[in-house]
């Protein structure tokens, strides 16, 4: 069996070979890779500046835009750059780390979603005793431990796939080195990588997923016995947006990685993987920021001290 440094470099074959799709498919990934950029960046921006938003539920929201960010500049840009240029290549240790990036940062995104769904819970069902529940310093560890855990597991699965040998093909099926197209260029036995791969993200993602819904199991109960019809619809619209980031994310993290390899289809995990990896973070500043007032009225006032500041100068 061949050593896994048989391998030096990767050839990426991208979503397409169709000459005709290049072109508008970078020019599409552009303007999704900008408005992720501009959308996460501001919020974070925003968030910092804005005192009226100096809460944990924002500090969680600054950090799951930081996350975004993150994530997506680990592939998007090698994306587009594929995309104008006939070199495919990718050396073996920018791919290893470009799987380290992505993986690290999209289980911290699993973790935080996860500690701003205790968050929500301990806004509606414990509001007189939130502040003394949600203090600094347990934002900070549950931050912290969202973080670590993140580049632990990153750590975990990158060791896996990595030590493999991949003296099959250096051609990758995909448009980023994700574990499904890697694994399958493998000649070793990667049936205890799969084992792995499925236990850790099902670990992780379920023990998430746990706290997500018992969370919200006390929030709806609690919804249901306030008399108030304003007030329930006050604690739903607090929980909606985070709700729909949870149905996104959670979606498509499942179909891609808790099934076996045979059920994999190179097409369907490509549009899984551009949804996930591209659309999500650019979805997640929307969702937040339409739907939430103080966002909206911090943005406001943002862009008014802006117009404020460019009628000075001029």
């Amino acid at each position: 069996m061949e050593n896994s440094t048989a391998v030096a470099e990767f050839i990426l074959l991208g979503l397409t070979d169709d000459p005709g799709l290049q072109i508008p498919l970078f020019l599409l990934f552009l303007l999704v890779y900008l408005s992720t950029l501009l959308g996460n960046l501001g919020m974070a921006a925003l968030i910092l500046l804005d005192a009226r938003l100096h809460t944990p539920m924002y500090f969680f929201l600054s950090h799951l835009s930081l996350v975004d960010f993150g994530y997506s500049s680990a592939v998007t840009p090698k994306v587009m750059a594929g995309l104008l240029s006939e070199d495919k290549m990718m050396s073996y240790n920018a791919c290893a780390a470009q799987f380290f990036f992505f993986v690290a940062f999209i289980t911290a995104e699993n973790f935080l979603l996860a500690s701003m769904a205790y968050d929500r819970y301990a806004a509606v069902c414990r509001p007189l005793h939130y502040s003394t529940t949600m203090t600094t310093s347990k934002c900070v560890c549950l931050l912290a431990a969202s973080y670590v855990c993140g580049f632990l597991n990153s750590a975990i699965h990158t060791g896996n796939i990595f030590r493999l040998s991949f003296c099959r093909s250096n051609v990758v099926d995909h448009f980023f080195c994700d574990a499904p197209p890697l694994l399958a260029l493998s000649c070793s036995d990667s049936h205890v990588s799969e084992m792995v791969i499925f236990l850790v993200v099902g670990f992780n993602a379920l023990s998430a997923i746990l706290v997500i819904l018992i969370s919200y199991l006390f929030i709806f109960i609690t919804i249901l016995r306030m008399q108030s019809s304003e007030g329930r619809q006050k604690a739903f619209s607090t929980c909606a947006s985070h709700l729909i980031a949870v149905s996104i994310f959670y979606g498509t993290v499942i179909f891609m990685y808790l099934q076996p390899s045979s059920s994999h289809s190179m097409g369907s995990d490509k549009m899984a993987s551009v949804f996930y990896t591209m659309v999500i973070p650019m979805l997640n500043p929307l969702v937040y920021s339409l739907r939430n007032k103080e966002v909206k009225s911090a943005l406001k006032k943002a862009v008014w001290k802006a117009k404020s500041s460019v009628g000075f100068l001029i």
